[in-house]
C-alpha cells in the first residue's frame, strides 16, 4: 500500500484517547512510507492525523472542497492541497489517490464516506481494503448493527467481512495488507444468504 485514505471527525470528541490515536495513526503511516489522503483540513482528528504524518516527514494530500477552504479550515503545511468542487468529487478524489481506507472516529461524514467507500467495493468497483481503527470501542455498537444485517438477511457474510476492524494500528495495517476481496456479488438470490 503505498496511500491511505483516513475518513475522521473534524472535531476531536469526549476522549483525548482519540487525538492520541489519529497522530500516531498519522506518524505510523509516515514511518512505514505510506502516503496518508485526507480531507485536508487544520482541525479535529483531521488535522491531528496530518500533524502526525508531517511530524515524520510523511506525505500528506489533503483533498478540500472550495466551500470549506474560504471558512479558513484549509491544512497549510501539507505536502499537496488538492481542490474540488464539491464532497462527491471530494470522495471520488480520495478513492482514486489511495491503496486502501481507514475510519477513525468521526460523525456523519466520516460515516457516510465510509459507507460509500463499502457500497462501491461490494458493487465490485474497487477492491481496497477498508478498515475501522476501532479506538476505545467507538464503532462497537456499528458492528454490532452489521451483524444485525447479517442475521436479518439484508447482508451477506461476506460482504460484511469486507470491513476490517482493529483497536490497534499494526495489526489493522497488518489486516489491510492481507485483504482479499470477496469473489461473489452483491445480490442475494431468493432465500439464501
Amino acid at each position: 500500500m503505498k496511500k491511505i485514505t483516513v475518513f475522521c471527525g473534524s472535531s476531536f470528541g469526549t476522549e483525548e484517547i482519540y487525538k492520541e490515536q489519529a497522530e500516531l495513526l498519522g506518524k505510523t503511516l509516515a514511518k512505514q512510507n505510506i502516503g496518508l489522503v485526507y480531507g485536508g483540513a487544520n482541525v479535529g482528528l483531521m488535522g491531528a492525523v496530518a500533524d502526525g504524518a508531517l511530524s515524520e516527514n510523511g506525505t500528506v494530500i489533503g483533498v478540500l472542497p472550495n466551500f470549506l477552504r474560504s471558512k479558513e479550515i484549509a491544512h497549510q503545511g501539507l505536502t499537496e492541497l488538492v481542490l474540488v468542487e464539491s464532497m462527491h468529487e471530494r470522495k471520488t478524489k480520495m478513492s482514486d489517490l489511495c491503496d486502501g481506507v481507514i475510519a477513525l472516529p468521526g460523525g456523519f461524514g466520516t460515516l457516510e464516506e465510509l459507507f460509500e467507500m463499502l457500497t462501491w467495493a461490494q458493487l465490485g468497483l474497487h477492491k481496497k481494503p477498508i478498515a475501522i481503527l476501532n479506538i476505545n470501542g467507538f464503532y462497537d455498537a456499528l458492528i454490532q448493527l452489521l451483524n444485525v444485517m447479517v442475521e436479518k438477511g439484508l447482508l451477506k457474510d461476506v460482504n460484511a467481512e469486507m470491513l476490517l476492524v482493529s483497536d490497534n494500528i499494526e495489526d489493522l495495517l497488518d489486516k489491510m495488507r492481507n485483504y482479499r476481496p470477496p469473489t461473489v456479488g452483491k445480490w442475494i438470490d431468493k432465500g439464501k444468504v
